[in-house]
């Protein structure tokens, strides 16, 4: 057996060990998640939207909350990005991210947190992406606050699960409490509860429709600078809601 070959081989032993994969990224030339039931996910997915972020991130910080196997992560430093940090809350995830990086050679820094602990990294970031995670969390909300009062210091690129009515109502400002028909309109703001398993999965809470998804990040203080395909926003930290509480010290 010549070396390449053994030194193929051994990756894709690897990869096995360090299985099961959502995401599937190429380590060697040997792809994580050859078998992925969406495909080659999330390369194609971000196909769609790499247009909005910068070619080159040159002195850029970025913090990819929820990381996965850091395929955003990687993204982020091959556009020349300065630091980079993921977090995830899953140690079976950042296995897989520190193996890539380490056979990439890509300086990402990766650590175990959970969304609701982003304050105790003491520092705001430039770009925050935050993909593919609120949907799984009990209080979604809360994370946007924290992350909009801890971390980013500009801009966010926000993906988030939607289902449901896809239209934009016109909504007035106020309703008067004997107003009930109101919430019978199929594109009013929503949040779907699944409270066992939606897709197998049972981490998977709150799903909004688009009307709900907009209006969440608007009331956590973030403008909608671009929405260049389904479920994906990039975002600008701007005003929170006047109603909304500072979200509170929980780290």
């Amino acid at each position: 057996m010549d070396v390449a070959r053994k030194a193929e081989d051994d990756i894709r032993r690897r990869l096995v060990e360090l299985g099961p994969w959502f995401h599937n990224i190429e380590v060697q030339g040997v792809p994580t998640a050859p078998d992925h039931f969406l495909g080659d996910y999330p390369s194609f997915k971000w196909q769609g939207f790499k247009e909005v972020v910068p070619e080159d991130l040159a002195g850029r910080s970025v913090l990819d909350v929820g990381c996965n196997a850091g395929f955003y992560s990687f993204e982020m430093k091959k556009r020349n990005a300065g630091r980079v940090l993921g977090i995830d809350a899953d140690p079976h995830y950042l296995r897989q991210a520190r193996f890539v990086a380490e056979q990439t050679g890509l300086d990402v820094e990766f650590r175990q947190m959970s969304v609701y602990d982003v304050g105790k990294l003491g520092e705001k970031f430039d770009l925050v992406l935050f993909m593919g995670v609120l949907y799984h969390l009990r209080h979604p909300l809360l994370a946007l606050d924290l992350l909009y009062e801890h971390v980013v210091a500009d801009q966010m690129l926000f993906q988030c699960l939607q289902r449901g009515d896809e239209r934009l109502p016109e909504l007035q400002e106020n309703y008067d409490f004997s107003e009930w028909s109101l919430f019978d309109r199929a594109d009013y703001p929503k949040l779907f509860f699944v409270e066992e398993r939606y897709a197998s999965d049972p981490t998977n809470w709150f799903i909004p429709n688009r009307a709900a998804m907009e209006a969440m990040l608007r009331s956590s203080g973030f403008s909608i600078e671009a929405h260049p395909e389904r479920e994906v926003y990039l975002c600008r930290r701007a005003q929170r809601h006047y109603a909304a509480e500072v979200p509170p010290r929980i780290c």
